[in-house]
């Protein structure tokens, strides 16, 4: 029996992914509403990434369900999850940018591949530019930005075609603390703004700094869930296996 369409941005029902007998997440439940911004804090190998890959499809769980923007992604062909994905922005590790175009032409790229007109283009990324602060960066390419310039970008273009969800995998990395947390504001002020936001990260101080939900992740199960402005008791008992 199939079951009822869940009206929650991303929910997941008893997942487990194996890879053999190797289990790389193993029964997890976990609910995220419209509007939240959530941190998915662990150590590396944890399951933060498989986690992410099964939200887009990239992964099929071995059991359990997978729910995305009211879609049954665990279900979803491989020709449906195209459509899936134009409906969320993704930010994968390491700055997914195209080195031969433009900062301006890498936000322009997906909007022209799904129909665009040159017109809406040029509108959209010029919202986009001035959204994350890259003005001035527009001509510039992705070897001559700063890790930040590039992170923001990499934002910009996953919000270009204004997804209702934006996830991004470890968005901080490689930065140093006043960048990562210039890129938290910007995805917090992309919150506030009505997307629901979900980040994974090792980086404890942005964490503990932006006072959102914390879901943390140790050997494939979720070991704790601290909502918006608590505090994360359970995540200081076992901080030293879930977190930088």
């Amino acid at each position: 029996m199939r079951s009822e369409t869940t009206k929650a941005m991303v929910e997941l029902k008893g997942v487990s992914v194996a890879f053999g007998e190797q289990y790389a997440l193993r029964r997890v439940n976990l609910k995220v509403e419209a509007g939240e911004f959530v941190f998915l804090v662990g150590a590396t190998g944890a399951g933060k990434s498989t986690l992410f890959k099964l939200l887009y499809g990239a992964l099929r769980p071995t059991e359990g369900e997978v729910w995305v923007l009211g879609q049954p992604v665990h279900r979803l062909k491989p020709r449906e999850l195209p459509y899936l994905r134009r409906r969320m922005g993704i930010i994968p590790q390491n700055y997914p940018l195209l080195s031969h175009k433009t900062v301006w032409e890498n936000i322009a790229y997906g909007l022209r591949a799904i129909g665009y007109s040159e017109q809406a283009v040029r509108q959209r990324v010029a919202q986009m530019l001035a959204l994350v602060g890259l003005n001035e960066q527009a001509r510039q390419y992705p070897h001559q930005l700063s890790g930040g310039e590039a992170q923001r970008a990499a934002i910009a273009r996953a919000l270009a075609n204004n997804p209702p969800m934006l996830i991004a995998d470890e968005p901080t990395a490689n930065l140093d603390p006043d960048t990562s947390w210039e890129i938290i504001e910007l995805l917090l002020r992309i919150n506030l703004r009505g997307t629901t936001v979900i980040v994974s990260t090792h980086n404890r101080t942005i964490v503990d700094r932006a006072c959102q939900r914390v879901v943390a992740i140790d050997r494939g199960q979720i070991i704790s869930d601290v909502p918006r402005g608590g505090y994360p008791i359970e995540l200081e008992r076992l901080y030293p296996s879930v977190a930088l």
